[in-house]
């Protein structure tokens, strides 16, 4: 039993943690719900299907890539205008496209501790827009946008800009309505009937970290369906209907378009790196909203609740979303995260209590029945089938369950997984406090305090678990198991590390509980024995 204990909780860990460094990218292995469509690989980052609308379309009109740099080459960077609103700076150059994207909460710093810029040069930008016509395409990265103004202020109000470029066949326009929280309204009006493309752009390169984060594209259908393209791992182009929301999404950030009441076509392009890189497909007129920034799940609620499955989770958002909405009504009531995490781990126990309980209270058994157990296997070592049958009855007699320790442990996989993930990637918890040390709960524990306690409690845990290991190998694993964890956790979020800890010491009393309980349990099957032994 400890022995598979032990394996599990290994491999989890290892899975957690190694998987994304030790393994070539050639052979990491999609989720289990992944599917290859139009050479694009398809991985869902949530408990949805992948199978998007996506469908097959060899001739598929896409927007021209070879133009995607000449912008800069041109020199047609120059700012026409700049917009301000409560949560970002943001200026458009001559292309019409979003050029640079400020953040203004002082939470949102880079590691030059500058405010937040989530617009690389090199990479396409938001809004820019390519023609499936190759000269009209040309033309359009040669001629420069006009802007009804140069200087807007959305921080107490919406406001309005309109850009316009004047081509020889054409004419484009882009009218764009900015409000306070960040959010924009865009309509592209064309005075032709001509098939053009325009795109979120390259997700934003604020995170630099190598925490396992999901990062690219997401697409939602107007079936609630959810396709979540990574990062290189897009070969081919794809095609998706009917989708309303696209995001370029980093680990906190998002450009993204939605629009639910008139879903549109999307076509995802790969570029040399092998990302995705998302464009709606469009013929004439086309109206849709639009937001860039942190990913704020209140505020995506504000705007539309269906909007919140644009916050990426990973594989586990099946179990992550409905834990972030309970830590979020948690942190509503406390006012702070730390304790929201604490309260929230102190939940979790007390759901899982009867099970951990049932677990444990078996194991007690195990432990009083180790010598038992050894001696049915010296006696009937070379007959498995004897053996086990044995082993059986002697579990029936004495009410113990073999696996019923690591079932609880088990159960506890998925939870980490999901508040791993959670807390990974919710931009609530940046520049979260906790107290005194713990300034930002996003961050590693700066002095290690956190992991440290973490490994002690898992000693001390260790320490008063039964325990029915006889061989050599695993008992000296099992003893520096504490040790390993720790290093693992030191550069860990420290919100992570605290559940972690928190889990640990509620595990510490939950087993002092048991065995008190069990030696009760204990003493009273002696007192039954010694009556009925009077009475005999």
């Amino acid at each position: 039993m400890n022995k598979r204990l032990l394996i599990a909780s290994v491999l989890s860990f290892f899975v957690l943690i190694g998987f994304n460094y030790i393994l070539p990218k050639s052979q990491r292995s999609a989720p289990a719900a992944s599917k290859m469509e139009h050479g694009v690989d398809i991985r869902s980052g949530s408990a949805k299907s992948p199978q998007s609308g996506a469908k097959a379309a060899p001739s598929m009109m896409k927007p021209h890539s070879d133009i995607q740099k000449s912008s800069a080459a041109n020199g047609l960077q120059e700012i026409i205008a700049t917009v301000k609103t409560k949560r970002y700076t943001l200026k458009i150059d001559k292309l019409g496209r979003f050029a640079s994207i400020v953040l203004s909460d002082e939470k949102y710093r880079g590691k030059d501790n500058k405010k937040l810029e989530l617009i690389e040069p090199d990479r396409t930008p938001p809004l820019e827009l390519r023609f499936a016509d190759k000269s009209i395409n040309t033309e359009a990265f040669k001629t420069p946008y006009s802007a009804s103004s140069a200087s807007l202020d959305a921080s107490g109000g919406a406001v309005e800009l309109t850009l316009t470029q004047k081509l020889s066949a054409l004419r484009v326009s882009k009218r764009l309505k900015f409000y306070p929280d960040g959010h924009y309204d865009l309509k592209i009006d064309i005075d032709k009937k001509e098939r053009y493309f325009v795109t979120t752009g390259h997700r934003p390169e604020a995170d630099k970290s190598r925490y396992m984060i999901v990062r690219g594209a997401l697409l939602r259908d107007a079936n609630g369906i959810i396709t979540t393209l990574e990062d290189k791992k897009v070969e081919e182009s794809g095609k998706f209907e009917k989708i309303n929301i696209v995001s370029s999404f980093d680990r906190y950030y998002a450009f993204l378009f939605y629009n639910f009441e008139k879903p549109f076509n999307v076509i995802v392009m790969s570029d040399k790196e092998n990302d995705p890189l998302p464009f709606i497909s469009v013929s004439g007129s086309m109206e849709l909203h639009g937001y860039a920034g942190a990913k704020e799940w209140k505020l995506f609620k504000k705007l539309d609740p269906g909007l919140t499955d644009a916050i990426e989770f990973g594989w586990f958002t099946f179990l992550s979303k409905p834990f972030f909405k309970i830590m979020q009504t948690i942190y509503d009531f406390v006012g702070n995260w730390g304790w929201a995490i604490v309260l929230f781990t102190i939940l979790v126990k007390l759901v899982l209590f009867p099970l951990s309980y049932k677990g444990m209270m078996s194991m007690q058994k195990l432990k009083d029945l180790a010598p038992k157990m050894k001696e049915i296997k010296e006696k009937y070592g070379k007959d498995p089938a004897k053996m086990n049958q044995q082993m059986m009855a002697l579990y029936k007699k004495h009410g113990a369950n073999p696996m019923g320790g690591c079932l609880p442990m088990l159960l506890q996989v998925p939870v980490f997984f999901s508040l791993y993930r959670v807390l990974l990637n919710a931009d609530e918890l940046q520049g979260a406090p906790w107290i005194l040390w713990i300034s930002d709960l996003s961050r590693q524990d700066p002095y290690f305090v956190l992991p440290i306690l973490m490994g002690v409690s898992m000693f001390a845990q260790q320490h008063i678990t039964p325990n029915t290991m006889t061989d050599p190998m695993q008992q000296k694993i099992f003893k520096w198991f504490p040790a390993i964890m720790t290093f693992f956790f030191l550069t860990f979020p420290s919100g992570l590390v605290l559940y972690w800890l928190t889990n640990n010491i509620l595990s510490i009393a939950q087993q002092y509980y048991i065995n008190h309980a069990y030696e009760k349990y204990k003493e009273k099957l002696r007192r039954v024995s010694v009556n009925k032994e009077a009475q005999e």
